[in-house]
């Protein structure tokens, strides 16, 4: 399989900006486990803003771009830093691949990346994807790693996107809201009525909503890549997901329906 693991800032960082050490050491065993099985794997990871607001000993996320591209940029290095550190430990090696929307857009540059990750993968190497925040404006974001993760997914033909969140999955009601609230275990179709469960905001230190993920998804399923959105709190979500078990939501891909 070739799958596509977004990690989202709330999954890798606590409120303060600061790495959840244990959390995202576990998610890199369990990725090197998998890939061990013989697994392609490639990483969207967020974070790069957030660790820098924990690194810089800033009180909360620059709303100014200059801000957030300085904090992009000195959290971009923690990021990799602590990447290479933990899968270095189980005999992977690690690739940074920094994109903006641009890349998708200009056939060239589009093609090269694709080579790129082509090349790593055969290397045996995890390309870890992020937005380059430190030049990306307004005009040249993508503007979240939902939507990025999605791109990346449907541009290498992966047969799945896993999306670690901060919620289970997708549920009928806003479960902070409602306490009946249920959660989906299966999409077949989205469709308006499923976009329109999903809510506007993300977490105080990331970018993306369920919103985003659910627009995401209907992309990328008719794409013919099917998705999932579980709990990044609990790691070993990523195995239940690869190995059928269920976890979170799972949004069929348009060629298994």
């Amino acid at each position: 399989m070739r799958i596509v693991i977004k990690i989202g800032t709330s999954t890798l960082a606590y409120g303060t900006g600061m790495l959840n050490i244990r959390l995202t050491e576990e998610l890199c065993k369990i990725i090197s486990d998998i890939k061990n099985s013989g697994a392609e794997i490639i990483l969207v990871s967020s974070g790069a803003i957030g660790l820098g607001v924990g690194k810089l000993g800033l009180k909360e996320k620059p709303k100014d771009i200059p801000g957030k591209q300085a904090a992009a940029a000195v959290g971009q290095c923690e990021l990799m830093a602590v990447y290479d550190k933990y899968f270095q430990e189980y005999s992977h090696t690690v690739a940074q691949v920094l994109l903006t929307a641009d890349d998708f857009n200009h056939e060239d540059r589009y093609q090269n990346f694709i080579n790129t990750i082509n090349t790593l993968l055969d290397f045996r190497a995890i390309p870890i994807i992020n937005e380059n925040d430190t030049v990306a404006t307004s005009e040249i974001k993508v503007g979240d790693n939902d939507t990025l993760s999605a791109l990346v997914a449907k541009s290498i033909n992966a047969d799945l996107l896993i999306i670690l969140s901060d919620i289970d999955g997708l549920y009928d009601k806003d479960p902070h809201k409602c306490a009946d609230a249920k959660l989906i275990p299966v999409v077949d179709k989205v469709t308006d009525d499923i976009i329109a469960l999903g809510g506007d905001e993300g977490s105080s230190l990331g970018t993306g909503g369920m919103k985003t993920k659910l627009t995401a998804a209907k992309m990328l399923t008719e794409s013919g890549t099917s998705m999932c959105i579980a709990n990044g709190s609990d790691p070993n979500n990523i195995y239940k997901i690869v190995n059928g078990e269920g976890a979170g939501t799972l949004f069929k891909s348009s060629k298994n329906i």
